[in-house]
């Protein structure tokens, strides 16, 4: 059944949701495991030209958020990052100038669902001034409607990362059909989506990961991630444990045979291991992350461009 399924993906033709679930019940340690991320690397390494692409992302904002998404450091009930706070407008142009941008493939700007859509505007316009052409500006903020979308295209953004969280609305105070009417303006407005199933922790079945693949395929996304929930402190998951490295491997390689995104594909945080299986982007992080308690992410979890540049080149993809 395995090697059918994996035949299909050669084949280009889509995998269904059962294909999905069936890939995802391959048991880590099986000589099935070995043949679904030889056959995502392989593909990846075809579609993808051997090409490794570096993301990087700066907090904007660290403070209570009305999304209050139960494994998150921000979320206003368990707020729990080591100090509120805002960078200005000035701070984060100086950020982005100290980034080596000609490393990049694109650049995310991070708000929490309550900042000010105007002030993120301006920001991301004198960001925007300061990129070299081939990096695409993203935006990575609350929910918006499509004048919203039109704006941020116009402020300079060329795309968007938005989802539907696993179990939005139950580990989280923002309604499913909420993140939808999101993702509907944002490719209204011809912005690029960029796709992640997560926070992924052992609390969620397959079918639901299935399930969010599959949307992600059905949204034509051409970035697509995996992302494993971090027991935060503070958080309602502190004490569940997450899921192995190579689970999230394993993951990685389903998605990346289940959407097969025209450009990359993701595991955050980053993971040596995932570059074995079709992975070929990564992360690097600036200012506050919601897996960490700190509000210089980069002084904690978060790795920087050149370790991310370090990691796919150890993988032997070309930068």
């Amino acid at each position: 059944m395995i090697d059918r399924i994996l035949q299909k993906a050669t084949d280009g033709s889509p995998l269904s949701k059962d294909d999905a679930v069936a890939l995802l019940n391959i048991k880590n340690t099986s000589a099935d495991f070995y043949k679904l991320i030889a056959k995502s690397n392989e593909l990846s390494r075809k579609a993808y030209h051997n090409k490794g692409y570096i993301f990087a992302q700066i907090g904007i904002n660290a403070d209570p958020c009305s999304g209050n998404c139960k494994f998150c450091s921000l979320a206003k009930d368990n707020f729990s990052v080591d100090g509120r706070y805002e960078k200005k407008r000035d701070d984060v142009i100086e950020q982005v100038k100290s980034i080596n941008l000609n490393m990049l493939s694109a650049l995310f700007l991070m708000t929490t669902a309550d900042y000010d859509v105007e002030k993120f505007f301006k920001i991301g316009s004198e960001v925007k001034k300061l990129l070299p052409e081939p990096v695409t500006l993203v935006a990575n903020i609350g929910d918006f409607d499509v004048s919203t979308a039109h704006k941020l295209k116009e402020a300079g953004f060329g795309a968007v990362y938005h989802i539907v969280r696993l179990r939005e609305g139950f580990d989280t105070d923002i309604a499913k059909e909420t993140r939808l009417k999101t993702l509907d303006a944002i490719c209204t407005a011809g912005l690029d989506l960029y796709y992640c199933v997560e926070p992924i922790g052992e609390e969620h079945t397959y079918e639901e990961i299935a399930y969010e693949m599959i949307r992600a395929r059905d949204y034509h996304v051409d970035v697509m991630a995996v992302m494993s929930r971090v027991g935060v402190a503070g958080t309602k998951y502190e004490n569940v444990p997450e899921i192995s490295e190579l689970e999230l491997t394993k993951i990685a390689a389903v998605a990346r045979l289940v959407t097969n995104p025209k450009q990359s594909m993701n595991t955050h945080e980053p993971k040596k291991m995932s570059l074995l299986a079709g992975v070929n982007q990564l992360y690097a992080e600036i200012g506050v992350n919601p897996r960490d308690t700190s509000g210089n992410t980069e002084m904690n979890r978060g790795r920087s461009i050149e370790d991310i540049a370090k990691m796919l080149l150890d993988a032997e993809y070309t930068l």
